[in-house]
C-alpha cells in the first residue's frame, strides 16, 4: 500500500491491524488513538492531519510508518 498525505489512517489500520498499537512508537502523541476520542478521529484522520496534530513533517511521518510496516513483516 502506498502511503501519501491523503492516505486515511483507518485504511492503514484496516490493512495492518497491529499498527494502531504501534503508533506511539512513531510519535508519543499517537497514544491517544487508543482512547474513545482517538477512535472517533481514527476514521477521519489523514496522514496530513496527523502530521499537523503531531508536529511531525509529512515526509518524516510517512517514512516512520513505512519503517514500522517493514519491520513488522519479519
Amino acid at each position: 500500500m502506498e502511503i501519501t498525505k491523503d492516505t486515511k489512517l483507518a485504511d492503514l489500520i484496516a490493512q495492518y491491524p497491529w499498527l494502531k498499537a504501534e503508533m506511539a512508537k512513531v510519535n508519543e502523541k499517537f497514544k491517544m488513538l487508543n482512547t474513545p476520542v482517538g477512535k472517533i478521529m481514527l476514521g477521519k484522520a489523514t496522514i496530513a492531519e496527523m502530521s499537523k496534530k503531531s508536529g511531525m513533517e509529512i515526509d518524516k511521518l510517512v517514512s516512520r510508518l513505512k519503517t514500522l510496516i517493514e519491520e513488522h513483516k519479519d
